[in-house]
Order: structure tokens, then C-alpha cells, then sequence
């Protein structure tokens, strides 16, 4: 059975370097949707990841702990990119001189 592996410190080092990259292109084109990609790849991984592991078969019961690790960093990763998206979000909000989607973090980001 295949499992991508993310919790191997080379796979995680090039995804958070990518993440990382998109976001700051996305500060610095202010557009919130470029943003979004690697949120939407990450909810990607944890369906994959979660699927995985409930039709594991008995003769895989080994990935168990692999799985497990890779959903909480799954996790992780959805948890930093959805608050840069919202970060863009509300750049471009400001930007463009329109309401942001929510502004229930003003308070966050004035100490950003």
C-alpha cells in the first residue's frame, strides 16, 4: 500500500518550503487565492490520509502510527495556511478598499 509519507524530514523541509513560497508570493501579489492552493492541497492529503487509514487492511496494521503521524501534521499544515489565507485575505480586502470575508481577527493581524 502506498502512503505518502510527510512526516519524512525531507518531504516535510520541500512541502514547507513550498508552502512558505506560495504564501509569501501571494503577500506579495496580494491575492488571496494563490494563497488557498496549498489549503486546498493539505485538505486534499487528509482526506487521502484519513481514507487510508480507515480501509487499512489487517496486513498493513503497521501504518497505523505513520498515518496517524501524517493526519496531525495534516493538520498542522491546514492550520498555518488557512490563517495566511485569511491574512491575504484581508490585504487584498484593504487593498481594493472592500470588506474582507471576516474581520474577527483585526485585532491578530494590527499586532502582525
Amino acid at each position: 500500500m502506498f502512503v505518502f509519507n510527510i512526516t519524512n524530514p525531507f518531504t516535510l523541509i520541500l512541502m514547507l518550503t513550498a508552502t512558505i513560497l506560495l504564501i509569501f508570493l501571494a503577500q506579495e501579489i496580494k491575492k488571496s487565492y494563490v494563497a488557498a492552493i496549498p489549503l486546498f492541497v493539505y485538505l486534499g492529503l487528509i482526506i487521502m490520509h484519513v481514507t487510508q487509514l480507515v480501509t487499512l487492511q489487517d496486513e498493513y496494521l503497521n501504518l497505523v502510527q505513520t498515518l496517524s503521524y501524517c493526519i496531525a501534521t495534516d493538520f498542522v499544515f491546514i492550520l498555518i495556511t488557512f490563517f495566511a489565507y485569511l491574512w491575504v485575505d484581508d490585504m487584498e480586502a484593504k487593498k481594493m478598499g472592500k470588506k474582507s470575508i471576516d474581520n474577527s481577527l483585526d485585532w491578530f493581524w494590527k499586532s502582525v
